[in-house]
């Protein structure tokens, strides 16, 4: 990643990461930790009506956090190590699909974002070619054709049953893989976000940064009857967020959306929303999700959360606070220090 001197961004991470949005998934609950005292004090009443009701077993609640906040704070410097040995050991089976081709999306998403690129383009001209599902805002589109979802598959499960090293894609999906460590982003992810995400985000998201996107992150996950089944209640780390169905073959696990990030669960009513094999479903990050359990067979998804610095650098989403930044690398959190960029500047990916 090149620096601002060479017309690149220096992106960085929020101090949060290492204390806030910690998943404890015995109890389904988001923490936050600065220290024991402050836990104690915020979550231990809390613990008690969820089931922590020995001693020892708050003392494994501080063993895992203590586990996580160290894996969070030695990151990028694993990370970094891993794509360097997955890059001198790992012999992929389907090199192409790691550059994106016109060829490997549909025509109907070729033609919506066609429309997007055009001078005349508008929202309501966007809404018209999109089909909107029952949750506000969230969309569903035909991206990829099936040929090519079927190769990236058999290309992930071949790196899956290799001796490689493998990074997780957060703590609540155990079962997954960075994308970024394969070698996906350069010639595959940042072309998709920048040529053809980003006008579409354009268009319908401009209020919570679709227009101005400079970052992303791309993993995918997986569900299995004997691994992941669901996925809890939460939101992205993420302006906007693209979720493709993969494969394979399953029943159930549709998602369901709630409300915005700052509406109670308890004044939000769910609606749920299919999976289909191919196509995505584009929605803000800060919109309210979950997946539902899957009954049988299993399910790859890949996820792309893409960023907005210009929204972000005023108030981090995972902490609700102005960030205080530590540098990453690569695209790291999507946070700049341009937080004085004007509103009306047209952003891409960098």
């Amino acid at each position: 990643m090149k620096n601002d001197e060479e017309g690149k961004h220096q992106f960085y991470i929020c101090n949060c990461f290492t204390t806030d949005n910690i998943f404890l998934e015995d109890y389904k609950l988001h923490v936050r930790f600065v220290s024991e005292q402050q836990f104690r004090l915020d979550y231990e009443a809390l613990l008690r009506t969820l089931g922590c009701v020995t001693d020892q077993q708050f003392e494994d609640v501080l063993n895992k956090i203590s586990q996580e906040v160290d894996r969070r704070r030695r990151l990028s410097v694993t990370s970094a190590e891993r794509a360097a040995v997955i890059k001198d050991m790992y012999q992929p089976l389907h090199p192409h699909v790691y550059h994106l081709q016109e060829s490997y999306l549909t025509p109907k998403f070729k033609q919506i974002v066609e429309y997007c690129r055009s001078s005349d383009a508008s929202e309501r001209g966007v809404l018209d070619l999109l089909e909107e599902e029952a949750a506000p805002r969230v969309y569903r589109l035909p991206v990829f054709k099936k040929s090519f979802c079927e190769d990236l598959l058999e290309e992930l499960e071949h790196f899956e049953q290799s001796s490689a090293p493998k990074g997780r894609p957060n703590t609540m999906n155990h079962y997954g893989i960075l994308l970024n460590e394969l070698g996906f982003d350069e010639s595959f992810f940042t072309p998709l976000c920048e040529q053809y995400l980003h006008p579409l985000s354009s268009l319908l998201y401009p209020d919570c940064g679709g227009h101005c996107l400079d970052s992303y992150k791309a993993f995918v996950v997986k569900y299995d009857m004997n691994e992941d089944l669901d996925l809890s209640y939460h939101y992205d780390n993420a302006e906007v967020t693209l979720n493709v169905s993969l494969g394979k073959d399953f029943t159930d696990g549709n998602l369901y959306f709630g409300d915005m990030r700052q509406v109670p669960i308890s004044e939000t009513e769910c609606s749920e929303v299919e999976h289909r094999v191919t196509e995505g479903l584009l929605h803000r990050g800060q919109h309210m999700h979950g997946a539902l359990p899957i009954s049988s067979g299993q399910r790859w998804n890949l996820i792309i959360w893409m960023r907005a610095s210009q929204e972000r650098n005023k108030l981090c989403p995972m902490c609700n606070r102005k960030p205080t930044l530590v540098e990453g690398e690569g695209f790291a959190d999507g946070f700049t220090k341009h937080s004085d960029a004007p509103l009306n500047v047209s952003c891409v990916l960098t």
